[in-house]
């Protein structure tokens, strides 16, 4: 085959443009037709298709600007200035169409009506004489309108809690200061008291609510419920003097009242964004992606290019999937306020139903590309492998020498001759209608086709050739009736029905049959073809096996995103149902039924628990613990170990000590740590404005909008408080800078003040919304309002103490510097808290939460994949608990907010290394695709058959020192990335004990086809052996395992062992990948090193 016909058929394929491959050395042959199903109708087809590739073309020359530079005369210079004016314009009109043109022009306006509490006289006498009347536009930005209606019943519900929590500690905090200071006169003790419970206690308490639910609306409301309470305790002076007054209460609701109703207006009148919408909308876009990606995964496999799963197009597609995924859950978590509101709480039931086959679908399809990836390590492996190396070892090498290994070892990698690299398989040119039943000619056959005689196969990778001749066709054929499906989305509108084909499922559950079918045939003729070439040496035979068994494990992996879209199609139809019947209910008004009081357990049925019991699933929001409870036995194990006392007070100082134990241990969680932290900054801070020494100064510099940004600035870790503080430093300056030049042009006009403002805010929700940064926004526009509008109030004849700043002629310069310096210094103070008092680094976070991961990862391996079969022989389950492997995927994308936090910290030992941590995780999230992938053949294996066990009991003792041995390296890792110690070169080697499994399977297959049958499970035809009664791999008791007697074994019975094989060695290269990066962080330890000092 020309490279000519390479492309056209490349771009017969898909429609996108992609580079031609690079020339193979062998012939390329046509992938003949399969029977295909036609997802739609049901029929069965053998036209000719291609897998859709998707259009990630670039935009077109029309769309680019063009350079003044270019044109040669005047006319051309003026023709190119003329193409990029309409260009600009253009864009500027699709930014202006765009949800994040829209939610910028609506926050504007949201912030334009919210500055009329000040600017507009009626609107300023309803707010009263006070003053403060800023906050209106402050909570319009921090609640602004650009989301949707869910969640702007989300931002309206917290503001109202965040405001009534502030206007109750305010209260109280006045309601203190009349009772301990006017009735009972004792000033110093009021003082005492408020500063310790209501600023300490109370702005403590949103500091662990802020950290505890981790959500970007919780955070801005606890800004707001602190703008409330520093307002009330430190800056009005009925605390101070004893008074209780409810005007500032008063107001404060005004305030609230008023900016929630300007917000939901704007949300909901101009241009309204439904979040059920926004859901099926997301739902739409990743059912695409999905189809994308399987078509491109499949198409690669299928041609032998690699390099297609590293292409512009996948890339694309999974980053636009990954997009698609963070956004359907976000859409999904904001439309329950939607759905719940309007009675249909079985709708979003269902919805999330769909969203969570939606991620099992993507998890299947990252088992699938592993499967994929590993398939072409394999053979990239055996073709660097030299021909000499397949004769070295003869029929008497003792296969369970140190010095044997796989046949893909380093040892037989010397030399200079290698294998002919794999001769890539593409899709046949589009046949006419009167050829598409034409049997293929016998010379476009490959030679593998043509005879099923083993002496045709050369080498390893003819296996996958015939792999592919035989049953490639099916596997395209199946993978396009899928793709079609998932490229065919039903969700229309909320409200709307879903068109779910009534075809699909009869369709797809016609095309696994025949893939089946086809399946079954293809790997028994490849295993007979692999058994008439028993004279080969063991290691040759080895590749042959291990190729095959490669291919097996893609073609399960295969079928095993069919049945999970089988699934997706019974989540449709649940879907399809629930939206049909409309059926409105309210139940979540009955909140006393979801009150759960705690209560005696009853004792349970043994026989009605589970073996594995699930696992509890991760908040989405919740940080990464890092080390657990459970390792933490320092103080515990010495109580238990210790002998026990007799007399009253023994038991009464165990008991206490116990106690007291448990409290110290509650107060050294990192939440209550960290709110305790915010409460004694605050009280520290918050001291001055009631030492009358200090109050005058407190209330010259604005201390309070210190106060405010301490709280802001305060975050769990070091590194998300040097970002937050850097952002606000850089927002409060620019802010500073806007209210001086507008002032400067408006001279204090409201009109031009209002549309100036406008301008600013029009800039700062640009970054908010469309840039992605909200609290770099945030604070350009908190300065701007605490400078500008309130200076302008000044002019209003407010009650306030205002005559240092102008008085009713405000000194702007001296307005905009006292807040820079009172900002400054709260975000300076925050630093320093967060560094002195219990410092929480995101570095030691994430390394806490990486060695966690891998113990936990390593511990799950110990279990052994393969022995859950055998002890639970009656049905097929996984060795991974139900929400496992959730839990992991969601720790590991939790551990790269905390990389990202580390990437802020700043230390004189050097900079984080951020991309070497990067690669670490990226590898990382490999191996839990290859954790997924065994999980999917050890789910859905079934009942193992005679020749399987005789295997799995035969393999016992390999198999649990190779799970062993993989819990061991993952703890030498995790421990070498907790405490930064370098590695040694001592490490065990994941390999060694593999290609002893693998050399133990080829010796039983030797034993066994020369002796015809089985004494043993570990060949002993005389007498039994011991091997683990519960698969070896768990490390326990040894039983004898009973005699097996005449056992056939056929070829597919060891397609078990070699995926389990296949995955390991996946694994055993991302360890390795690992252990290179930490090495190259930390060093490594050598004989010769002197540690004694």
């Amino acid at each position: 085959m020309t490279s000519d016909n390479i492309t056209s058929n490349n771009i017969a394929a898909g429609g996108a443009s992609r580079p031609p491959r690079p020339a193979r050395a062998p012939a390329r042959s046509k992938l003949r037709n399969g029977t295909w199903v036609v997802p739609g109708t049901g029929e069965r087809s053998r036209r000719q298709f291609t897998l859709r590739y998707p259009n990630h073309d670039g935009p077109s020359d029309d769309d680019i600007m063009h350079s003044l530079a270019e044109g040669e005369t005047v006319k051309d210079k003026f023709r190119n200035a003329w193409h990029n004016t309409r260009v600009a314009a253009g864009n500027l009109w699709a930014w202006t169409n765009s949800p994040k043109g829209r939610g910028t022009i609506k926050c504007s306006i949201a912030y334009l009506l919210a500055s009329m509490g000040t600017f507009w006289e009626p609107a300023a006498r309803f707010l009263g004489p006070m003053d403060g009347k800023h906050i209106v536009a402050t909570i319009s930005v921090y609640f602004h309108p650009a989301r949707s209606a869910g969640s702007q019943m989300e931002a309206v519900a917290i503001a109202i809690i965040a405001v009534c929590y502030g206007m109750f500690i305010g209260t109280l905090s006045m309601a203190t200061s009349v009772l301990f200071g006017s009735v009972w006169d004792m000033v110093e003790l009021s003082y005492a008291l408020v500063l310790i419970i209501f600023i300490g206690g109370g702005l403590g308490f949103v500091g662990w609510v802020k950290q505890k639910l981790n959500n970007p609306l919780v955070s801005v409301g606890a800004s707001i419920a602190s703008i409330g309470i520093i307002t009330i305790v430190t800056k009005e002076n009925s605390v101070h003097t004893g008074v209780f007054t409810n005007q500032k209460i008063i107001q404060s609701l005004k305030i609230l009242l008023m900016a929630t109703t300007i917000s939901t207006l704007v949300n909901l009148l101009i241009w309204p964004v439904s979040a059920r919408l926004a859901l099926r909308k997301s739902m739409r876009n990743a059912s695409t992606s999905l189809g994308e990606m399987l078509s491109m995964i499949a198409s690669g496999f299928l041609s032998g290019a690699e390099e297609d799963f590293t292409s512009s197009a996948f890339t694309k597609a999974s980053t636009a999937y990954n997009s698609n995924l963070s956004q359907m859950n976000k859409n999904a978590r904001e439309s329950k306020y939607e759905y719940y509101l309007l009675g249909q709480e079985l709708i979003y039931r269902n919805d999330k139903a769909v969203v969570k086959s939606m991620e099992n679908l993507a998890q299947s399809l990252g088992g699938l590309r592993s499967a994929a990836n590993t398939q072409f390590e394999l053979l990239k492996e055996v073709s660097y492998i030299p021909t000499s190396a397949h004769s070295a070892v003869s029929p008497s090498t003792n296969v369970f020498s140190p010095i044997f290994g796989r046949s893909l070892s380093a040892t037989l990698k010397s030399g200079s001759t290698r294998f002919d690299t794999l001769g890539a398989i593409y899709e046949a040119p589009n046949e006419r209608s009167d050829q598409e039943d034409e049997p293929t000619p016998a010379r476009e056959m490959p030679f593998a086709m043509l005879s099923p005689s083993g002496s045709s196969l050369r080498t390893p990778s003819d296996i996958f050739e015939l792999f592919i001749a035989r049953l490639g066709p099916s596997m395209k054929s199946l993978v396009y009736t899928m793709a079609e499906m998932l490229q065919e989305p039903p969700f229309g509108n909320p409200g709307s029905p879903i068109n779910v084909n009534e075809q699909f499922k009869q369709s797809l559950g016609d095309a696994i049959s025949l893939y089946n079918q086809a399946r079954g045939n293809s790997l028994e003729e490849i295993y007979k073809t692999i058994e008439l070439g028993r004279s080969r040496s063991e290691d040759v035979q080895a590749d042959f096996e291990e190729v095959a068994a490669a291919c097996g494990h893609f073609s399960f992996s295969l079928l095993s995103f069919a049945d999970e879209m089988q699934i997706y199609l019974d989540t449709l139809e649940d879907l399809r149902d629930a939206t049909h019947q409309n059926k409105r209910t309210w139940k979540w008004l009955m909140f006393w039924k979801h009150i759960r009081l705690p209560s005696r357990s009853k004792r349970e049925d043994p026989e009605q628990l589970s073996l594995l019991k699930p696992v509890k699933r991760l908040r989405q929001s919740k940080l990464p613990q890092g080390i657990p409870d459970a390792m933490k036995r320092r103080g515990t194990f010495n109580w238990e170990t210790a002998p026990q006392g007799e007399s009253i007070w023994d038991h009464i100082v165990r008991a206490t000590s116990r106690t007291l134990l448990k409290f110290f241990r509650f107060l050294a969680r990192d939440d209550i740590r960290f709110g305790l932290k915010v409460g004694i900054g605050a009280t520290l801070y918050a001291m001055f404005a009631f030492i009358p020494q200090t109050r005058p100064i407190y209330a010259h510099w604005r201390g309070e909008w210190g106060l405010l940004s301490f709280m802001i600035v305060c975050s769990m870790t070091v590194g998300a408080s040097n970002a937050t503080g850097m952002s606000r430093f850089t927002g409060t300056i620019m802010g500073a800078a806007f209210v001086l030049i507008n002032w400067w042009i408006s001279d204090g006009n409201a009109i031009a003040l209002a549309f100036l403002g406008w301008a600013v805010a029009f800039g700062a929700f640009y970054i908010m919304v469309d840039r992605g940064n909200p609290a770099f926004g945030r604070f350009i526009l908190l300065s701007y309002n605490v400078s500008s509008l309130y200076a302008y109030s000044l002019t209003q004849r407010v009650d306030d103490d205002d005559d240092d700043e102008g008085g009713v002629n405000p000194v702007i310069s001296s307005i905009a510097y006292h807040r820079v310096v009172a900002v400054s210094v709260g975000i300076l103070w925050g630093l320093i808290i967060c560094r002195l008092i219990w410092p929480m680094p995101a570095r030691q976070k994430f390394k806490e939460g990486l060695a966690v991961l891998y113990l936990q990862m390593g511990l799950i391996w110990k279990r052994g994949p393969l022995a859950i079969l055998l002890r639970n022989d009656a049905a097929a389950t996984s060795y991974m608990k139900m929400g496992e492997q959730a839990a992991m995927q969601r720790y590991a994308s939790q551990l790269q907010t905390l990389r990202v936090a580390a990437n802020n910290e700043y230390e004189l030992r050097g900079p984080f290394p951020f991309e070497a941590y990067g690669r670490i995780m990226a590898s990382t999230q490999r191996a839990l695709d290859a954790f997924h992938a065994m999980s999917l053949v050890t789910q859905k294996h079934g009942r193992l058959s005679a020749g399987e066990k005789a295997l799995l009991y035969y393999t016992a003792e390999e198999r649990a020192q190779l799970c062993a041995r993989i819990c061991h390296v993952f703890q030498v890792l995790a421990s070498s990335v907790m405490l930064e110690y370098p590695l040694t070169d001592a490490i065990p080697s994941v390999m060694t004990i593999r290609d002893k499994l693998l050399g133990k399977i080829f010796r039983f297959r030797k034993e066994h086809s020369s002796n015809g049958d089985v004494g043993d499970a570990n060949g002993n035809s005389d007498t039994g052996a011991n091997a683990n009664a519960n698969g070896g791999e768990d490390g326990g008791s040894k039983a004898k395992v009973p005699m097996l007697g005449g056992v056939v074994v056929e070829e597919p019975d060891y397609a078990l062992l070699y995926a389990y094989a296949l995955v390991t060695g996946q694994l055993a290269k991302e360890l390795k990948v690992v252990e290179r990066e930490i090495e190259n962080l930390f060093g490594r330890l050598d004989e010769d090193a002197l540690l004694l000092q």
